[in-house]
């Protein structure tokens, strides 16, 4: 789907790439933080106050955080998930700030398409443990604003050959990305870890 908004290919739609490109971003970021949002408002309805509560939630991010560092080490295989992509025939038959905000939108929510890294849940764990929809729409809007940004590197790509050496850099980026994806995860598991044990100390 990323190779597909690129400067080349609204070109060929007769449409106008910072549009689709503007759109996309707005639409992951609003669709992160309305998740964000209605997490937190899960986490507003838990028990969070009380010790016991806290200490399950707690219990729970780190364990997802643990897994997501697994995964992005290799130490573990990726957890399940379904293999839907974002309808394609969008870019056929709507407008380009039509099809990039809807994209944007599924992109943000995270779940509703392939997930590529058990980091996820550990997000939307963190979004609960907020405790209200303010704090869980800022975790959401961080995530949605990061799944989005990748699509300002297609900024550049008016040939197939540009499109070509993008995605040859890209993959190059790989491993810095899982690196980047386990430090987030082991960041995760300590700040969890101390904050149980605070929980534990104050109890």
């Amino acid at each position: 789907m990323l190779s597909s908004i690129t400067p080349l290919g609204e070109r060929g739609r007769a449409g106008r790439w910072p549009v689709t490109a503007a759109a996309h971003l707005l639409g992951s970021a609003l669709g992160g933080t309305a998740l964000g949002a209605l997490l937190g408002l899960v986490g507003w309805l838990l028990p969070l106050e009380h010790p016991a509560g806290a200490v399950v939630a707690l219990a729970g991010l780190a364990a997802l955080a643990v897994v997501a560092l697994a995964v992005e080490t290799g130490r573990l295989r990726a957890l399940p998930t379904w293999h839907r992509q974002v309808d394609e025939d969008w870019l056929h038959r709507y407008r380009g700030w039509v099809y990039g905000f809807g994209y944007g939108v599924q992109l943000g929510v995270g779940v509703v398409t392939i997930v590529t890294s058990p980091l996820l849940y550990a997000a939307l764990a963190l979004a609960v443990l907020t405790g209200g929809p303010a704090g869980g729409a800022v975790v959401g809007l961080a995530f949605g604003a990061a799944r989005a940004l990748p699509v300002l590197s297609m900024r550049r790509v008016t040939t197939p050959e540009r499109l070509v050496a993008v995605h040859r850099r890209l993959e190059a980026h790989a491993g810095t990305g899982r690196a980047v994806a386990a430090t987030t995860s082991g960041v995760l598991v300590l700040a969890a870890a101390a904050q149980l044990a605070l929980t534990g100390a104050l109890s």
